[in-house]
């Protein structure tokens, strides 16, 4: 139990640390400064690790970001809010951008060691973010089915904080750069890659699935 508390602690303390909270019991998603949820490039919310659809029930955002895992009751409608309630301050205009770095760019199959051409396209990366006012880097690994569920979670962590490693020494701070590995659980390719033996043309047609997200969130 001790464990448990300390463990939540330290990653509630984490999420202060880069501008975005869920410290309060209802909050189960990542939220910034403006107390707006952090999204994917693709819409989704950002959750952090004590989610659970009761949760989400409880946060004022869980509607908002999951609605379809909610009871109906649980989002009914509710009445109008006043004009203008919510919006962003004058002049402060949100900024992210999804960024998908395939792994034959940041590494060789199997590696999590950045190769030169993954060094330069973070280079590029570095120069966006210096343009705008930077919140937080969420940078996000994957993996290919290739291997064992825990081998591949493993690697797709390593990935992610490969990528935050290289992204500090380039002078982004480091409680800006959040991490996450989902190792083999979100693949681009689908059903598309037939087999399961680890032959050359079974690991060039899961290329894509061996990748890390990388998306930028600020303001200009």
């Amino acid at each position: 139990m001790i464990k448990n508390i300390a463990k939540k602690s330290l990653v509630l303390a984490l999420l202060a640390g880069i501008g975005f909270s869920a410290v309060a019991q209802e909050r189960v998603y990542l939220i910034d400064q403006r107390d707006v949820v952090a999204k994917s490039g693709f819409g989704l919310c950002w959750r952090d690790g004590y989610w659970t659809p009761a949760a989400a029930a409880a946060d004022k955002a869980g509607c908002e970001c999951d609605k379809d895992l909610l009871p109906a009751s649980a989002c009914a409608p509710a009445a109008a809010a006043p004009a203008g309630a919510g919006a962003a301050p004058a002049g402060v205009k949100p900024s992210g951008e999804k960024i998908t770095v395939a792994a034959d760019a940041l590494f060789d199959f199997n590696k999590a060691v950045l190769r030169p051409a993954g060094k330069a396209k973070l280079d590029e990366l570095v120069s966006k973010a210096k343009a705008i006012k930077l919140e937080v880097i969420l940078a996000v690994g994957h993996t290919d089915r290739i291997g064992s569920d825990s081998y591949n979670q493993k690697l797709s962590e390593k990935r992610a904080a490969a990528v935050k490693e290289y992204l500090v020494a380039k002078g982004i701070e480091a409680n800006r750069v959040y991490t996450e590995g989902k190792g083999e659980k979100q693949p681009v390719t689908g059903d598309k890659c037939k087999g399961n033996a680890k032959t050359k043309a079974l690991i060039d047609c899961l290329q894509p699935d061996r990748r890390v997200d990388i998306e930028v969130i600020g303001t200009k």
